[in-house]
């Protein structure tokens, strides 16, 4: 049931971004949003993180609002314009691994620390960092691949978003036109 919905889903996806007469402000927000939205659900509800998903609702905001201005820049090739679709998601999911190396979910003793290093896991979310804790307060990283991916793809996606955000300081009707159907 799961796979068909998310076939369903992503047959709708390519179809709203195949339809030439729907704004591409609209299909940035019908694309983006469930997935921010499931976060932000995950962060008030079952974590019981409130501010932290209020933050993330903020923040997707101005994303939002960049990603809409940076579609509409007038002179950037469209290349450039959809680079911001790979690298944002990627630096979430280099972020996820990285948060979570040390896997301090599982049963103690299965954790990569414990098992291979002989520490205890620890990571903190931003700067995301993993990495095992020693008895005598030595400290062994862990993901630093993941963490030069995801340096990488949140320095370029924050460029191009400030692009975007920067068009739409300059003329704040774009962000209307991107909006308006055709």
């Amino acid at each position: 049931m799961i796979e068909l919905a998310a076939l369903i889903a992503c047959a709708l996806g390519v179809y709203l971004l195949a339809n030439p007469r729907i704004a591409s402000g609209i299909k940035v927000v019908v694309l983006t949003a469930p997935p921010v939205a499931g976060v932000v659900w995950l962060l008030d509800e079952v974590f019981d993180r409130p501010f932290t998903g209020g933050a993330v609702a903020a923040v997707f905001v101005v994303v939002l609002i960049a990603l809409n201005g940076l579609l509409g820049h007038p002179r950037l090739p469209t290349w450039t314009k959809m680079i911001v679709f790979g690298t944002v998601p990627v630096t979430a999911l280099a972020w996820l691994l990285i948060v979570t190396a040390d896997d301090t979910i599982k049963d103690p003793g299965e954790d990569p620390c414990s098992m291979y290093y002989g520490g205890v896991g620890s990571s903190k979310a931003f700067p995301p960092q993993a990495y095992c804790r020693y008895e005598d307060g030595s400290t062994h990283d862990l993901a630093t691949g993941s963490q030069f991916v995801f340096w990488v793809c949140f320095a370029v996606s924050l460029v191009l978003l400030s692009i975007g955000l920067w068009q739409v300081v300059r003329d704040p009707g774009m962000l209307v036109r991107q909006l308006r159907c055709k």
